[in-house]
């Protein structure tokens, strides 16, 4: 017998698609977040790639790029858009939402102060929607002053910021941390073109390191402090961080 849809109402106005709200509202999905400049965004192919292996994952069917692409274009047009801050939702069966946003801010972003928190991220390798945990830690963080939450261990290794990943300098090799974590797009495109290694890194051995930064959909920012250990920041390490990250061309969405 089929289930019949449910009745959703918003503020006393019944919903204008039903089975979308109800999707939505389950909370169960995937995203990817990017910058479009002129049209065009860095490591398209990695943004898709991700959709795709965490749509056959989660419900056991591609996401095809080319589809993902139209309807990115087609958001871009429709808000009258060529720069902008772009997600795409994917939820259970064919729903695939796009927003479409004022770009985030070229250049470096404000240095940032973290606070340690116990947690780290269920099914970390996705990008999903369960971030409840991420936000009540980050939250948490700025009230008590600082720019948001540094994901750890309980026993103090580190695997990634709330909404970003992060990386230190110790002075030969740019280390990001080994601890499960999402493998950002900005960091996968960043870790080939500087001297890059992976291994633990725990809150213990911080003041072995020399400087600090973060990187996400958003950007690039210098760390300036976790909690009482503080990082001075490294103009010409920040220098190559951005410069290389400015080497990587945009890819046009238009497919």
């Amino acid at each position: 017998m089929t289930t019949p849809p449910a009745h959703i109402e918003i503020d006393g106005t019944p919903a204008a698609d039903p089975d979308l709200l109800a999707a939505l509202l389950t909370g169960f999905g995937h995203f990817t977040a990017m910058q479009v400049r002129d049209g065009r965004t860095k490591g398209l192919a990695l943004h898709l790639d991700r959709l795709d292996r965490s749509h056959r994952e989660l419900f056991g069917r591609e996401l095809e790029g080319r589809r993902v692409r139209e309807l990115i274009t087609g958001a871009l047009a429709n808000a009258g858009r060529r720069d902008a801050s772009v997600r795409v939702y994917a939820y259970p069966g064919t729903r695939t939402v796009v927003t479409v946003a004022a770009p985030a801010p070229d250049g470096p972003g404000a240095p940032q102060r973290l606070t340690a928190v116990d947690y780290w991220r269920p099914a970390p390798h996705i990008k999903h929607l369960g971030g409840f945990g991420q936000r009540f830690h980050g939250e948490a963080a700025r009230r008590a002053g600082f720019d948001d939450a540094l994901l750890t261990s309980p026993s103090g290794e580190i695997a990634e910021g709330a909404v970003t990943n992060i990386a230190f300098w110790d002075g030969t090799s740019v280390v990001w941390p080994s601890a499960p974590c999402l493998n950002g797009i900005t960091m996968a495109l960043l870790e080939p073109r500087l001297e890059s290694v992976r291994r633990p890194v725990a809150l213990a051995d911080l003041r072995d390191y020399r400087a600090a930064f973060v990187t996400n959909s958003r950007g690039i920012a210098p760390v300036t402090a976790i909690d009482e250990v503080t990082f001075a920041v490294d103009e010409e390490l920040m220098g190559r961080v951005f410069a290389a990250y400015g080497a990587v061309e945009g890819d046009e969405i238009r497919p």
